[in-house]
């Protein structure tokens, strides 16, 4: 058997920014052009790539929506395994159009402070990429440490003392992180006897009940480490500081890595403790309930902060506990609402993100602060006559940005937010057959979803009547294309994603279909043959 060279597309995802990135070490500042063009074409390859890969895998071009490419043809469990199935593709390809936004955004001023800005950003997607594609956990370990090892570079990037203490904290929490992940590893390899994730799911149903606990602590404690970077309660004090901090570019690309460990856990916890198999139903009560106590401390935040980049930091934190109690609810048919929560809301952050820094630049000038002043005493018996005023371009693309971004972050129509809510509350009042009913903890999710969305939007209308409306007199910020275009470019995604919104849960149903049928995810994996070795001429049996 020999593979087709659109098998090799699985590994282009890694392959391309890891080679563009030590391309772009060598060079100096004074090749910025260079430098940018050789980015951004990684960052439009690995576009083109996602969406070849969306496509195979929802095409019937692999057996069961499922590509296997063994990377140094080793069959599995023994090789290195990177699997694409419906969700990774979609996920790389939600990280290529951050990417390309985020990219695009930092090229007229963020991307020439620091030397080794875009050499770091190629590195950071090699190892989101990765962590999406490989089925091992030690890969997994390697992939993180890669996508780590280039946020902590890039949140230091055009270094303040603010942004400064914040690296610092991240550091530390993240290197905290790290030797969990160590350690849960050792111990599920200590147990099972492998880390490949089929083999893993495989060896784990046959477990006797001696090894279980040990299995279910290694689980635990490599869980610790992906809720770190997911943000979960109490587990995530260090994200708003830190989204605060980073530059707008590095802070959208922070929201996607935020989702980094929710998808890893959706991921393992259903292949390895799905429903019926060994140790079944470990894990998700802390999940739910964990996840709703995330959720009413990024409302919390979100409704005690007056500061823009906090509160972007606070709703990321939102839209990561909802997705991890989505997880811990176990409810097929609630995993596709809360997907397509994830794209909308994971876009939405970061395009918010970008506008806030166009927001900061609106001043109100002084002379028209004095204006203000007198006029409040100003004693005028004549009224003044009816004129109109015009608002500038600049101020109202940032108001209708932020109203768009504002509408998905807190859930209301007409937006994807209210239809990723909407699907959400659907799924808990009408489950499928088979599926139990609404008890007390499906409502206590419903409420805190509901309240958070409350909340979501107090805290968003008092941020935009103190900017847009309270202000007074305003200058129009000076703002370029290229930073008009990302922000342009999410919403418009959003835009797409509400009107098609039927094929895009059709998508979502059918990737919630191969995550709940783990029997097949490891079939698919361990009888996946390596490719044999060129025969010499003269030897063919």
């Amino acid at each position: 058997m020999s593979l087709h060279w659109t098998d090799h597309l699985i590994a282009v995802p890694v392959l391309l920014p890891l080679v563009c990135g030590a391309l772009l070490v060598p060079l100096d500042q004074a090749r910025h052009g260079l430098k940018f063009a050789l980015s951004m074409g990684s960052v439009l390859g690995l576009l083109a790539t996602a969406v070849a890969l969306v496509v195979q895998t929802d095409g019937g071009y692999w057996n069961e929506g499922i590509g296997v490419y063994l990377a140094a043809n080793w069959s599995a469990p023994f090789g290195i395994a990177l699997v694409a199935d419906r969700l990774s593709a979609l996920m790389l390809l939600l990280t290529a159009l951050l990417a390309a936004a985020a990219l695009y955004y930092a090229r007229p001023r963020w991307s020439r402070i620091g030397v080794q800005f875009h050499a770091l950003f190629q590195f950071l997607l090699m190892g989101i990429n990765g962590a999406f594609l490989t089925h091992d956990l030690f890969n997994l370990f390697v992939f993180f440490e890669v996508m780590l090892a280039s946020s902590y570079g890039l949140v230091l990037h055009g270094y303040n003392a603010e942004r400064l203490r914040a690296s610092l904290q991240y550091i530390a929490v993240n290197l905290a992180a790290s030797l969990m992940f160590l350690v849960g590893t050792a111990l599920i390899y200590a147990t099972a006897g492998t880390l490949n994730m089929a083999d893993l799911a495989r060896v784990a149903a046959t477990l006797g009940p001696a090894d279980v606990p040990m299995l279910q602590l290694g689980f635990s404690i490599l869980a610790l480490a992906f809720l770190v970077k997911g943000a979960m309660w109490p587990l995530g004090f260090w994200l708003p500081t830190t989204y605060a901090a980073a530059s707008p570019p590095v802070a959208a690309m922070l929201v996607l890595m935020t989702k980094v460990g929710p998808y890893v856990i959706l991921r393992l916890w259903l292949l390895v403790f799905p429903a019926g198999a060994g140790g079944a139903g470990f894990g998700y009560d802390a999940l739910l309930w964990g996840g709703m106590a995330t959720i009413v401390f990024g409302a919390g935040g979100m409704l005690s902060t007056d500061t823009s980049g906090r509160m972007a930091g606070y709703a990321a934190i939102v839209s990561s506990g909802t997705l991890l109690a989505v997880a811990g609810y176990g409810q097929p048919s609630l995993v596709v609402a809360g997907m397509y929560y994830l794209l909308g809301s994971t876009l939405a952050i970061a395009a918010f993100m970008l506008l806030i820094e166009l927001v900061d630049r609106i001043r109100t000038p002084r002379s028209a602060l004095l204006a203000l002043t007198m006029e409040a005493f100003a004693i005028e018996d004549k009224p003044d006559e009816p004129v109109g005023k015009g608002v500038p371009a600049a101020m109202a693309f940032l108001a209708l940005a932020f109203t768009a971004c504002a509408l998905m972050i807190a859930g209301l129509p007409p937006l994807s937010g209210f239809v990723a809510k909407f699907a959400l509350f659907h799924a808990l009042l009408n489950p499928a057959d088979g599926e139990a009913l609404l008890g007390p903890a499906g409502w206590t999710l419903m409420g805190v979803v509901f309240a958070s969305g409350l909340v979501a939007v107090i805290s968003m209308m008092r941020f935009g009547v103190r900017t847009f409306w309270a202000s007074g007199v305003a200058l129009p910020p000076r703002m370029h294309l290229s930073e008009i275009a990302p922000v342009s470019l999410l919403i418009l995604v959003l835009v797409l994603m509400t009107v098609q919104a039927a094929p895009v849960f059709s998508y979502l149903a059918r990737a919630s279909d191969d995550l709940h049928r783990p029997q097949a995810y490891i079939e698919r994996v361990l009888i996946a043959p390596s490719v044999p070795g060129p025969v010499s001429k003269g030897y063919a049996p």
